[in-house]
């Protein structure tokens, strides 16, 4: 007889993408709805799903250790966040006007605010001030049904404090129920010190940074600002390339504010992803979509800094076949929320992406974007039990009705981790929910 640890029906409509690897263009409008469905889980991971009336059939004899009922309710894979800067110090609401009376951000960039900001008041924190700053954010990031979390370095600039950034991200990993993958981004502005000195910057990140961070284990991608005034072509190509020498798999912020050719580098280099692209060129997209490179979109960004332009998201789908992953971009300054129901409005609105074409973007597209298609992402057999519970009669209603978040539960490895909109704590370690 086969025991099912825990079996959850009730579930009005259960829908997912299918598979284990990105989908593009078309494909990412295919999802798959079972109404009236029940998902039967294993040691953490989904042992059956399908239709109710098919489940005596299927698990005739199974013995049946817990049952849950959703209450007719949406349920999803758990959403994935594959582009945040999690851990930081410090807010720049005070740069809020500079931006809204039309002040570049490359300007206030140049002038140390921005990034250099941040930089100061991450360097000022404590490890423990940053933990836990960002563990509200995660608790935030898992309230809204995100279960797989990205989590970039780059407000540190030094050795000591990427170190720093990136040890608070692998702690949070060990003990919170969200899985937190870093990355590190050294190179995401030269600070101060090195103003002017850039090439001298990348000797140190090539020559100090990087061959510490891996032999320490405490990052899988290395991602590069690559933008005019940050780093540029060549320099992004070297620390990338000694990167990949080193173990770590390529991200780029790529062609973001103009368009430097980043993409063309992503494509080039075979990066994992290539993030933000607002202003990439067809030729940048056909060399994503030649590579295998995964575009993931920030939407929340350009609205929050209130361009006219955004992603070309259509063309990226309908001309070159691409699996768009979508991500909040969560930092303290051109995007600081923790929404990704947020992200999903504005990739219907202005990037007008389907409401079939979000959920995959958010789940398979997003966990690939991270290396993890083959775990998590869809409702298969075999994967782990990550799902999202919304309070929504269908997935076209999360980006209709905005605003609010529509998530009642969140299971994750099997266990349920929110409930009625709450976090369920039971046993706390390091003040993390497990």
């Amino acid at each position: 007889m086969e025991r099912i640890d825990l079996l959850l029906t009730g579930i009005g409509s259960l829908v997912t993408p299918q598979g284990n690897r990105p989908r593009g263009g078309q494909s990412m409008k295919e999802v798959c709805e079972t109404k009236d469905a029940v998902i039967a889980i294993k040691h953490g991971r989904i042992a059956w799903f399908g239709p109710v009336n098919e489940f005596q059939e299927q698990l005739a004899g199974s013995e049946i250790a817990v049952t849950m009922d959703v209450g007719g309710r949406l349920v999803t894979p758990g959403l994935v966040d594959p582009h945040t800067h999690l851990v930081h110090g410090g807010s720049r609401e005070h740069e809020l006007v500079l931006k809204r009376s039309g002040v570049p951000y490359l300007d206030i960039l140049a002038q140390g605010g921005g990034i250099l900001h941040t930089v100061k008041c991450t360097r000022a924190s404590s490890e423990q001030e940053l933990y836990e700053k960002a563990r509200r954010s995660l608790d935030e990031m898992l309230l809204n049904g995100v279960t797989t979390v990205e989590a970039k370095s780059g407000y540190g600039l030094s050795l000591e404090a990427e170190l720093k950034q990136l040890s608070v991200a692998k702690r949070l990993d060990a003990v919170h129920v969200v899985d937190v993958v870093s990355t590190f981004m050294g190179a995401h502005a030269v600070p101060e010190e090195f103003k002017g000195r850039s090439e001298a910057f990348v000797d140190y990140l090539v020559n100090v940074m990087l061959p510490k961070v891996a032999e320490e284990g405490l990052a899988e991608f290395c991602d590069v600002f690559c933008e005019r005034g940050v780093f540029s072509i060549e320099e992004s190509r070297r620390i990338l390339v000694e990167a990949q020498r080193l173990g770590l798999r390529s991200k780029i912020h790529a062609d973001e504010i103009v368009p430097l050719g980043g993409a063309e580098l992503a494509g080039e280099i075979g990066a994992i992803s290539a993030e933000h692209l607002l202003t990439a060129t067809d030729t940048g997209l056909a060399a994503l979509a030649a590579s295998g490179v995964i575009p993931v979109l920030l939407p929340g960004t350009s609205f929050n800094l209130g361009l006219a332009t955004h992603a070309r998201a259509r063309d990226m789908i309908d001309k070159y076949d691409l699996p768009v992953a979508l991500s909040t971009d969560y930092n303290p300054g051109s995007c600081p929320t923790e929404s990704i129901q947020l992200i999903m409005m504005l990739a219907s609105l202005n990037l007008k992406m389907s409401p079939e074409e979000i959920l995959t973007a958010c789940t398979i597209n997003a966990a690939n974007a991270l290396g993890r298609g083959h775990d998590i992402g869809s409702i298969e057999v075999g994967k782990r039990a990550d799902l999202t519970i919304f309070d929504a009669p269908n997935i076209a209603y999360l980006p209709y009705h905005f605003g609010i978040n529509h998530t009642y539960g969140v299971m994750k490895n099997g266990e349920m981790v929110v409930w009625n909109r709450m976090l369920m704590t039971g046993t706390e370690q390091e003040g993390g929910v497990v």
